[in-house]
């Protein structure tokens, strides 16, 4: 059978180890990356019994078939959550199992392992290492600050006048603020990577968001002439989460007001498959070329940027859920170009 059986599966496709036994228990799929991460030869593999070609062992030496019983055990098994597991020769992988039933309570029918490397085990560990790190680093200072100046004010309230204590409180509320929003970050890539991202949809009207956002910007101390927003007519009706678009706006007009420069033009159209497209472009230096394939990934900062570098993901994450795509690239103007394409619709409990 090769590879893979066509009518099962298309294996080889896949990323991580798999290996597919029968009603029977022998082998009827071994694709090219449990090959690569066992040792396992898919000519000598097919048509024999699973057990013997894939003798895994728990971690204390112990066999691990005898104790997963695909076959002979449960009849309510739907498989093993992932674990790491003991090839012959001490090879250490990640082993998780699905147990195929035609019938709810009948006879296992097929027998699905998938197989990875623990190095992929080893960098979402090395991932989550960075994250932790990271989220220390920023609340340490803004707590810091917090905790100075409300010791401060606490022992020796009647020495400052009201304008000092004015700005001390203001200073706490901006810490505050900016602990806040870190852990809003935080609670979006929980959700973001567990797939328990929710999206509350209601009608959006997209140019009036951008309006607002743009402002908001210029309430805030930004030279209104910096902006320019064009909006095309004729848009579809957006069904969107007004508060996670808000997001979505907000860092991509932040990130071109601190990171870019001259102009920054934000363009609101029709897409090319009839949902709408946001341009946001600056004409700072850009983002290298080389670059540009990292910008959504966590913690990717350019060489002058601060801050958590967690925003871009989110903001891929926000799209994504609602979606739609997001893409980087150069502007017209030499600047960074951020496009990203919302599907217009009705959602479909609303039919």
């Amino acid at each position: 059978m090769g590879h893979a059986d066509q009518g099962l599966i298309a294996s080889d496709d896949l990323p991580d180890g798999l290996v597919v036994a029968d009603a029977d228990g022998r082998v009827v799929v071994v694709n090219r990356a449990a090959e690569r991460i066992t040792g396992l030869a898919a000519e000598f593999a097919v048509g024999k019994r699973l057990h013997d070609v894939l003798p895994l062992e728990m971690l204390d030496g112990r066999d691990w078939w005898a104790c997963a019983a695909p076959y002979t055990g449960l009849r309510t098994a739907t498989g093993h959550p992932e674990r790491n597991l003991l090839l012959p020769g001490g090879t250490e992988v990640l082993v998780a199992s699905h147990y195929v039933r035609d019938v709810p309570l009948g006879p296992v029918c097929r027998v699905l392992v998938a197989v990875r490397d623990t190095r992929h085990r080893a960098r979402e560990e090395l991932s989550r290492a960075e994250l932790v790190s990271t989220v220390a680093h920023e609340l340490r200072s803004p707590l810091t600050s917090v905790k100075g100046f409300t010791a401060t004010l606490l022992a020796k309230w009647d020495r400052f006048t009201d304008e000092q204590k004015r700005l001390m409180l203001e200073t706490v509320q901006a810490d505050a603020d900016r602990v806040t929003r870190l852990i809003t970050e935080l609670l979006d890539i929980a959700r973001i990577d567990s797939g328990r991202l929710t999206v509350r949809r209601q009608v959006v009207d997209l140019g009036r968001a951008v309006q607002r956002h743009v402002a908001g910007m210029v309430a805030g101390g930004e030279d209104a002439d910096r902006f320019k927003v064009r909006v095309a007519a004729g848009l579809p009706e957006m069904w969107l989460d007004a508060d996670k678009i808000d997001q979505v706006l907000g860092n991509l007009l932040e990130n071109a007001v601190r990171h870019g420069s001259g102009t920054v033009t934000i363009d609101v159209g029709v897409a090319e498959d009839d949902g709408v497209a946001v341009t946001v472009t600056d004409e700072g230096e850009g983002i290298p070329r080389e670059a540009q394939d990292r910008v959504f990934t966590r913690f990717w900062r350019s060489g002058r940027r601060g801050g958590t570098g967690l925003g871009l993901y989110i903001v891929r994450g926000l799209v994504e859920a609602h979606g739609g795509r997001i893409q980087v690239g150069d502007s017209p103007s030499g600047g960074a170009l951020f496009r990203f394409v919302l599907p217009a619709g009705t959602p479909d409990y609303l039919e």
